[in-house]
């Protein structure tokens, strides 16, 4: 159950991204938390920086400036922020001089906050601002402290070329839209990140294909609700389309066939999709094409429908089945997970079994799953108690969690004794003989390196496993 727990935790969370080491006169250490999101707006600050003049470090030690990406979707990836600022101290102590900046969603949501609570902290930037960073440095180096957290309706940064984070040149994100119109009553998100906008599809095509031509061979489409994705031309609003704009207008299931149509030895992927927008257009398009993966993240949050009415998700259990039925008829092969909360307000052991009844019946690949925790501004912060004892919220996520170890379990032993098409991503973490890679579905696989290299497509045949990876060998 550990190693689950250890799987399930927020993406990537507290791992730092650094830059190799770039041409410049001051060096800067940037570091993301979070959700994907924050990864690939981690890029854009390191793009929009390289362009003034900043080298990157891998030793924060040695940085003029350190910047931290934040999460603000649970108090958890809040408190993990703090105490990484409290390690900062240290270095700033040794050289004053030190610039301390906080990015994204933890700085949106505090603002001017969050300089009179840490004091080592010389700027604040929210997701819309980060053009700003120059002149917001500037200002930190003239002895002020810096704040820009004003939210857009339009920026997209569809015209910056991301500096890629990932040294091992074989996966790329590229967001395609920014910011959420659903209001979750348990999300922070649209307070952070503000309205939906979608980007120019002919710049998303254009960065998948210079990934491309650089020697990646995956990308992952990033946005809120990518399922919500629309573009009329620039300046229009969704909300405000006539029948005939909608109609002609780019929808998600069209950008996706001109991602997979850069080439075929381009996978692509995508995250994340909403329930009540997710249409089978997108699984027909993902069906046509082999080198979309055969991998949906469908979050759920509960198997309840009075929980899903409080949390003002939009469908009812009996939605969300028939859309994994939808799934299973068109893609009977895919892969899905999902996000669950247990002990969200009122929640009832009745409720809870109705989560647990559902994963069973859906049989997810893997899930992230979370107790519930109250984020200030939400509407469940404003209209609901959060009246679920903690000691109930933790027995609930136990049994949430120790079900899905079993569901993924047999996802995997049912893996075993077939031929997999990997694509080779780095170097196992266990072992420096084996490389590590995901098949469509997006199970992990690991294999003797031979004569391979990272960006390889292998055929992998799945001779056992662990619970939770595949173990094989490469076969014609």
């Amino acid at each position: 159950m550990e190693h689950l727990e250890k799987q399930i935790d927020e993406t990537r969370q507290g791992e730092a991204l650094v830059l190799e080491q770039t041409s410049g006169t001051k060096k800067m250490y940037l570091e993301s938390y979070g959700c994907q999101m924050n990864f690939s707006d981690s890029e854009i600050v390191a793009s929009i920086l390289k362009d003034q003049g900043f080298s990157t470090t891998k030793d924060f030690h040695e940085a003029d400036v350190i910047f931290v990406n934040t999460c603000a979707i649970r108090d958890n990836a809040e408190q993990r922020v703090r105490n990484r600022l409290n390690e900062f101290k240290i270095a700033k102590r040794k050289n004053p001089d030190l610039v301390v900046g906080v990015l994204g969603c933890m700085a949106e949501r505090l603002k001017e906050k969050f300089l009179d609570e840490e004091k080592i902290v010389d700027i604040v930037v929210g997701p819309d601002a980060y053009r700003d960073l120059p002149n917001l440095i500037s200002k930190v180096e003239g002895g002020q402290k810096a704040i820009n957290v004003i939210l857009s309706k339009e920026e997209t940064y569809a015209d910056i070329t991301p500096v890629r984070l990932d040294n091992t040149g074989v996966t790329a994100f590229i967001s395609i839209m920014r910011g959420c119109d659903n209001m979750c009553a348990f999300c922070v998100v649209p307070f952070t990140r503000g309205r939906e906008r979608s980007r120019d599809p002919q710049s998303i095509v254009a960065e998948a294909r210079d990934v491309f031509e650089k020697g990646y061979r995956e990308v992952t489409l990033l946005g809120q609700n990518v399922d919500s994705y629309l573009w009329a031309g620039g300046g229009l609003k969704k909300e405000i389309l006539t029948d005939e704009q909608r109609a002609a207008a780019t929808s998600f299931a069209q950008l996706l066939e001109m991602v997979a149509l850069v080439s075929p030895e381009l996978r692509v992927r995508f995250s994340t999709s909403h329930p009540k927008d997710m249409n089978d257009d997108v699984l027909h398009v993902m069906a046509k094409y082999e080198n979309i993966c055969k991998y949906i993240h469908l979050p759920v949050q509960s198997g309840s429908s009075r929980m899903l009415e409080l949390m003002n998700r939009g469908y009812t259990r009996e939605w969300y089945m028939e859309r994994i039925e939808a799934i299973r008829r068109i893609l009977p092969d895919a892969g899905i997970s999902a996000d669950i909360i247990t002990g969200f307000c009122t929640e009832t052991e009745e409720d809870h079994q109705e989560t647990m009844s559902l994963m069973k019946w859906v049989g997810y690949d893997f899930s992230y799953m979370f107790a519930y925790s109250e984020r200030p501004k939400t509407l469940a912060e404003r209209k609901y108690e959060d009246d679920v004892p903690e000691e109930t919220k933790k027995r609930r996520l136990a049994e949430v969690i120790e079900l899905q170890h079993d569901l993924s379990e047999i996802k995997v032993k049912a893996a075993v004794g077939k031929v997999h098409r990997v694509l080779i991503e780095h170097e196992s973490k266990k072992s420096d003989a084996m490389w590590m890679g995901r098949n469509t579905q997006n199970m992990v696989l690991v294999f003797p390196k031979g004569d391979l290299k990272p960006g390889q497509y292998v055929n992998v045949f799945a001779k056992e496993c662990t619970k939770t990876t595949l173990i094989g060998e490469v076969v014609n």
